[in-house]
C-alpha cells in the first residue's frame, strides 16, 4: 500500500509504503489526512476506531500493542523527514536498505512501487532515480535483473553511500 498527498500544484507526495503485515491508517481525527491506493495484490483488514479503542480499554495488551504500532509509524515518518534532506544518492540508498530490512533483512528485494512512486516518496524525479539506480548498478553495490527485482550486492558499500 502506499498513502499520499495530492499537493495544490498537482505534485503527489508519497508519504509511505506499507508492506504485508503492516498496520495504517491510525488517525486521531474523524478525517484522513492522506489517500491510500494498493500497488500490488492486497488484503486489507478494517476495524472500527470504537471497536479498538473500546478493547484496548479492557486490555492492556492490545493497549500496548497500538502505542507500538503508532510509534512505529512515527519512527518511519521522521525517518522520512531526515531522508528528504540528504542527497539523490543518500536518499535512494537508504530507501533500498530500508526496504530490505523491513523485509526480513533480504539480500534481493521485489519492489511492489514503481520508479515514479520511489521518485515521489523521495522527493526526487523519476529520472534521477533511475540514474542512481544504474550508478549503484555500475559500482557493483546492487544488480538489477529486472526493473524491479534488486539484488543487494554490498550492503556495506549501501551504508557508506546512505550517510
Amino acid at each position: 500500500m502506499r498513502t499520499f498527498t495530492i499537493l495544490d500544484d498537482g505534485r503527489r507526495q508519497v508519504s509511505a509504503f506499507y508492506l504485508p503485515g503492516d498496520y495504517f491508517g491510525l488517525e486521531t481525527g474523524n478525517c484522513h489526512l492522506c489517500s491510500c491506493e494498493a500497488i500490488s495484490t492486497a488484503k486489507v483488514l478494517i476495524f472500527k476506531r470504537s471497536a479498538v479503542l473500546a478493547l484496548a480499554n479492557r486490555d492492556s495488551s492490545v493497549a500496548r500493542q497500538l502505542w507500538e504500532i503508532t510509534a512505529a509509524d512515527l519512527s518511519r515518518a521522521q525517518d522520512h523527514i531526515v531522508l528528504l534532506i540528504k542527497s539523490a544518492h543518500e536518499r535512494v540508498g537508504s530507501f533500498l536498505l530500508e526496504i530490505a530490512q523491513r523485509v526480513k533483512d533480504a539480500t534481493e528485494v521485489d519492489l511492489p512501487m514503481t520508479r515514479q512512486d520511489i521518485a515521489d516518496y523521495l522527493g526526487l524525479t523519476i529520472e534521477t532515480v533511475s540514474r542512481t539506480l544504474s550508478h549503484f548498478e555500475t559500482a557493483g553495490y546492487i544488480s538489477l535483473p529486472t526493473s524491479r527485482h534488486v539484488v543487494l550486492r554490498s550492503q556495506l558499500a549501501l551504508e557508506r553511500v546512505s550517510g
